[in-house]
């Protein structure tokens, strides 16, 4: 699917029907790594439309040189997210990068958002970020970007990463993310942190993020559940799957509570 927002046009996957649900990705990657560590948390739960774009500048998703900030991806995302979700309520995902503007959306648009989860988020406020180690594993396979990345460095994590994270790096559009990172921190515009149903989960073992940042997230999310997982790192979705299907189901199920 394409969408034009501007100069942008956002290339996205969307499966099933009902109440959207807008996912978005890291850096570096594509829809292709947020699908494959959500849809097996999502695609059971009946009514949700789970919509997976490419965030611009990686995968199919244009990058323009109007493109030079986060504050204009954050507008982008934004305006894709009025496009797709036609105007009704929405939940919105996001891992590392992808989380970092769905808080921002979120706060943005409280009134149209119905909750957020925000996995291994990257925050302004990062801090003490443990050095990398891993924890299962024979160790010695992949290459320094498997390995810098994944703590649970097995066999079945090396096939997850050749087939949902690997393959975007041909797609990335290095000049535009290079441009755009120059400008990464978001213009404050004064609005509160978002209040709705919120599930923070971070990994203690993350090198890239850490997970004392998230933990601080609690101060300023009042309806935020917590958890830090242990034995991962900032792969998370791809190392510990059950855990994180079940905190994003109790997530959905305070959503539907609150209306």
């Amino acid at each position: 699917m394409e969408t034009r927002v501007g100069e942008v046009v956002v290339h996205s996957v969307a499966h099933g029907t009902g109440r959207p649900v807008l996912v978005l990705h890291g850096a570096g990657v594509d829809h292709r790594e947020a699908e494959a560590c959500f849809e097996p948390a999502l695609d059971g739960v009946a009514g949700l439309r789970r919509i997976y774009p490419d965030l611009p500048g990686m995968g199919r998703t244009t990058a323009p040189a109007t493109l030079r900030s986060a504050d204009d991806v954050l507008e982008t995302l934004l305006g894709f997210a009025d496009e797709v979700t036609g105007g009704t309520a929405f939940l919105l995902i996001g891992h590392s990068a992808g989380a970092y503007y769905a808080r921002a959306m979120a706060a943005r648009r409280p009134e149209r958002v119905a909750g957020l989860a925000l996995v291994c988020p990257l925050l302004p406020a990062t801090r003490d970020v443990p050095e990398h180690r891993v924890v299962a594993g024979p160790g010695g396979i992949g290459n320094d970007d498997f390995r810098t990345y994944f703590v649970i460095q097995t066999p079945e994590m090396l096939d997850r990463y050749e087939r949902h994270v690997a393959p975007a790096a041909a797609l990335v559009d290095h000049a535009a993310l290079e441009r755009i990172g120059e400008r990464w921190v978001l213009t404050p515009d004064g609005a509160p942190a978002y209040a709705g149903p919120t599930v923070v989960v971070a990994g203690r073992l993350d090198s890239t993020v850490g997970y004392a940042a998230a933990v601080d997230l609690l101060d300023s999310h009042p309806h935020a559940s917590l958890a830090v997982l242990d034995d991962a790192g900032h792969a998370l979705p791809h190392e510990r799957p059950e855990p994180l299907r079940a905190l994003l189901a109790e997530w959905l199920a305070r959503v539907e509570r609150s209306g």
